[in-house]
């Protein structure tokens, strides 16, 4: 029964309203069904690509939160690499630190140590924000292409305005309605996947530079900790102490501070 009712109220509203979205995707034909499709598919992979990004950069900023309340009150890399979870990016560079610290002692063509380390942290950051950068090429391609595409479906549906009025021999509007709402609602779709794509991918890539920041400030400390032995690392802010006010005597004119009164 709500079945019919709902079937009923949708044929209703499209005979309602004959210039209607599926009114112009079945006067458009394959081309333009194609077109919305496309788009339609664009506009889902780039929500994906929002969400999942967000997540994951979510996941890295949670990671780094972490690694300054505990890491380096560690007596060593090894422990505090131990108090991070196992797929963090901070522990992957920990890991990739130590493990270019042991492989230097093995090379016989002599490298200097911090040129090795260096080089090796610098290759984990890369790797790490690569993974991060996955997806927004997507994002760019679709910010940049989409309007074109919509663009298409408007010259198609203009072409086919030309080619209703040439046929009829008239300009009247019953005639021209239709092909030219498709060609405006194919703009408008070019236009409403154009933009969330450019936005989000400028927002990911401002998110992802904060987080290459602080992953390379790290990776410094790292560094700074192998080079040294342990020597130097960042200095971690302990609990403020209180602070005790000086003791007040009386004097003679009854106030505060100044020479004690003799008896």
């Amino acid at each position: 029964m709500i079945t019919t009712i709902l079937a009923a109220a949708g044929t209703a509203a499209a005979d309602a309203n004959p210039y209607g979205l599926q009114a112009a995707l079945r006067e458009g034909g394959l081309i333009s069904q194609t077109v919305f499709g496309i788009l339609v598919l664009m506009s889902v992979v780039s929500f994906y690509i929002l969400f999942s990004k967000l997540f994951e950069q979510q996941k890295i900023i949670g990671q780094g939160k972490r690694v300054r309340q505990a890491f380096w009150s560690s007596n060593s890399l090894r422990e505090g690499s131990a108090k991070l979870d196992k797929n963090s990016a901070y522990k992957q560079i920990v890991d990739d630190g130590l493990a270019a610290q042991e492989q230097h002692s093995k090379l016989t063509d002599p490298v200097e140590a911090h040129d090795w380390l260096h080089g090796s942290l610098a290759r984990s950051e890369a790797a790490i924000n690569s993974k991060l950068g996955g997806g927004l090429a997507f994002l760019a391609t679709v910010g940049s292409v989409s309007p074109f595409i919509g663009l298409f479906g408007t010259v198609i549906g203009i072409y086919r305005a030309l080619v209703k009025i040439g046929a009829s021999g008239q300009a009247s509007i019953d005639k021209v309605a239709g092909p030219v709402g498709e060609a405006l609602i194919m703009t408008a779709l070019g236009l409403v996947v154009a933009v969330p794509a450019v936005l989000s991918y400028n927002w990911l890539q401002r998110r992802n530079k904060s987080i290459a920041e602080d992953l390379s400030a790290f990776s410094n400390d790292v560094l700074g900790f192998l080079a040294s032995n342990g020597a130097v690392r960042p200095s971690i802010a302990g609990p403020a102490k209180p602070v005790t006010k000086p003791a007040t005597t009386t004097t003679t004119a009854g106030q505060t501070g100044g020479v004690p009164r003799a008896n």
